[in-house]
């Protein structure tokens, strides 16, 4: 109940009725599983460089389905955080302008569930730009992988330590590495993660309200 709540208040707050399908009951079976290189890890003040994000339908991982866009910054991406995103001046160099790129991903995810690696930081960055551009954050519902994986693990307790970082996922579910610190990939083998632990536990959602 209060779930209707928040989405009928965030209904009521979007600028732009041409969003209201972001509102639509979900394609039954399909999902988007996205990725975001950022130029921090500061949703408040950083700034989406490049999304990658690829569609999952009926159980498969629809690769030739994706979206790989590079954002404008708005100003010169310093030099500390390419080594961490790799993502250089040159790969920039043809980047779209924010509003287009975030109106093209919203089209592309449309009212699915999103599924990502800690999403919840995707998700708010995202929202920056949304709340801005359409008055509301992103109002899909999320599937956190790495909670998926915790559930998986069996523990001799409650407190028993484990190790949720992306390379060990991937290890434990003997996933190929398909080249990291580039969102689209990243996309693809977090939804090959989504995928093998789906079976395992269920997929809890969560939904983040406005």
């Amino acid at each position: 109940m209060l779930k209707n709540i928040i989405r009928n208040f965030q209904k009521k707050k979007l600028k732009n009725k041409e969003f209201m399908y972001l509102f639509d009951e979900a394609p039954k079976g399909e999902y988007i599983c996205l990725d975001c290189e950022t130029t921090g890890l500061n949703p408040k003040k950083d700034e989406i460089l490049s999304i990658g994000a690829v569609m999952i339908k009926d159980n498969k991982v629809i690769i030739k389905n994706n979206f790989n866009i590079f954002l404008k910054p708005s100003s010169n991406v310093n030099e500390e955080s390419i080594k961490i995103h790799q993502i250089r001046p040159i790969d920039l160099k043809n980047a779209q302008d924010p509003k287009d790129a975030i109106f093209k991903l919203l089209e592309f995810i449309g009212s699915r569930p999103i599924i990502g690696y800690y999403i919840k930081f995707d998700i708010s960055i995202i929202s920056k730009y949304t709340k801005n551009l359409i008055g509301i954050k992103l109002p899909n519902e999320t599937i956190e992988v790495s909670s998926m994986y915790y559930k998986t693990k069996k523990r001799s307790s409650e407190y028993e330590f484990v190790d949720l970082k992306f390379d060990t996922i991937m290890k434990e579910l003997n996933i190929p590495e398909l080249g990291k610190h580039d969102a689209l990939n990243d996309a693809i083998m977090t939804s090959m993660m989504f995928l093998k632990l789906k079976d395992k536990t269920p997929a809890k959602t969560t939904f983040y309200s406005n």
